[in-house]
């Protein structure tokens, strides 16, 4: 089984970074279960909004209350990671980077992650490799190269819908093959044991 973790860490209720979240994780479903046949794939969604508190708690305590503990080993425990975030003045949200500063550093190291964002304007679209990909790139998680940005206008006309869809695609593309190729996934192939050196002499006596 794969287990996948959804973080959305959106403000509003509802929410457009709670839906793209969605549909990222349903592309990663339908690439995953193509990529490993009979399979079974599941999705763990983690919202920061109701723990924003025990958040910022832990940040100046050090400890993590009840419902903090359970996202963070939601995503500790998962093979690939979905991280999506709002962007507020050409950066992440806060409580995206505060829920980032207290996890375990050492805990994504590998993980297979994808990162989206959602914003009003397609001009916070480079936030997801400026301020995001670094943080994650300084934790050592293995990030695919797709990232997803949606902004307003994405929602709205047939055209730009599709655009969208073809980006979430192509991003759960994407996390199937960095799944597979993984060193944490269980679906890593074990190598067959080397022949020793004594029965590869032996041999040359035929």
């Amino acid at each position: 089984m794969t287990t996948i973790a959804v973080v959305s860490a959106g403000l509003s209720e509802p929410s457009s970074t709670r839906l793209l979240a969605d549909r990222l994780a349903a592309a990663a479903v339908t690439a995953v279960s193509a990529d490993q046949p009979g399979g079974t794939v599941d999705v763990r969604h983690v919202e920061l909004r109701p723990i924003a508190h025990e958040i910022i708690d832990a940040m100046l305590t050090g400890f993590a209350a009840p419902g903090l503990a359970a996202a963070q080993r939601t995503v500790l425990e998962a093979d690939a990671l979905v991280f999506v975030t709002p962007v507020f003045t050409a950066g992440v949200s806060g409580l995206a980077k505060s829920f980032l500063d207290v996890l375990d550093k050492d805990g994504v190291t590998d993980l297979p992650v994808l990162l989206a964002a959602t914003g009003g304007t397609a001009r916070h679209s480079l936030a997801i490799d400026h301020a995001l990909r670094p943080v994650f790139a300084y934790l050592r998680a293995a990030v695919v190269p797709t990232g997803v940005f949606a902004a307003t206008d994405d929602w709205g006309s047939e055209a730009d819908s599709a655009a969208l869809d073809a980006r979430i695609r192509r991003a759960g593309v994407d996390l199937a093959w960095a799944i597979r190729a993984s060193r944490r996934s269980p679906q890593q192939e074990t190598l067959a044991a080397p022949t020793d050196f004594a029965s590869l002499l032996g041999g040359l006596g035929h």
